[in-house]
């Protein structure tokens, strides 16, 4: 695909989550790494349904800025997440409210921050991550990313949002929009005693799917002994 093109991809894939609600005004943003090593990202202070194609900001494998407006000041982020996750080529992050609901939950396992309540779940998103807070644009939060070692290409910022990479920027989005429709069922879901899927369900799909399942029942399987988190007490198969 050519720069034109896949500028042309990031500015329709914004307009979509844009106009469906999934981000709001000039919230959200999304890179995608080029061949010779260098990216292009989202411009700061720039809504997500209304990106201009030419002014998208361009940076080279360093993360200088070549051509366009100043870049989103989430650079760290998207530089930690392509570090570590070799397979990366784009990443999205968005202020969907329901996944940053649940960021906000007490007793959320920072290994597993949501239960494989479906099938597309496991193959598209995985084990999520939940992050402390930290300030957006903070250098910090890059050390965080780092710390997860590439276990995860989907992670949940506290009181934030959710930043998630994808081996293609179609593969990102389409992952972003599981989360937050798992989040969301999650929420109506929480009070009632759903089932989740079991282990042996979750080895069905990756053996089927080579999807990363390992983490999913980190949670469930070390026990919680905390009677206010919003995970305890959903069943098993």
């Amino acid at each position: 695909m050519s720069e034109s093109a896949q500028r042309e991809a990031i500015c329709r894939f914004g307009r979509s989550l844009f106009e469906r609600g999934l981000t709001s005004g000039s919230t959200g943003n999304i890179s995608l790494r080029l061949a010779d090593g260098g990216w292009l990202v989202t411009p700061t202070n720039a809504s997500l349904g209304f990106l201009d194609p030419a002014r998208l900001s361009r940076l080279d494998a360093t993360g200088r800025l070549l051509e366009g407006d100043a870049p989103t000041k989430e650079i760290p982020l998207h530089a930690a997440l392509y570090e570590t996750r070799s397979s990366a080529r784009a990443i999205v992050h968005l202020h969907s409210t329901h996944s940053v609901a649940i960021s906000m939950l007490p007793g959320i396992d920072p290994r597993a921050a949501l239960p494989p309540l479906t099938p597309y779940y496991a193959m598209r998103v995985g084990p999520c991550a939940l992050l402390p807070y930290y300030r957006p644009g903070d250098p910090a939060v890059a050390d965080a990313i780092k710390g997860l070692a590439g276990r995860y290409s989907a992670v949940l910022l506290s009181n934030h949002g959710p930043v998630v990479a994808g081996d293609t920027l179609e593969a990102a989005v389409y992952s972003t929009e599981e989360l937050e429709e798992t989040a969301k069922l999650f929420l109506l879901m929480k009070n009632l005693n759903p089932r989740f899927l079991s282990r042996a369900q979750l080895d069905d799909l990756t053996t089927h799917f080579k999807c990363e399942t390992a983490e999913l029942l980190a949670h469930d399987e070390a026990g919680c002994a905390d009677a206010g988190c919003p995970q305890r007490g959903l069943q098993r198969p």
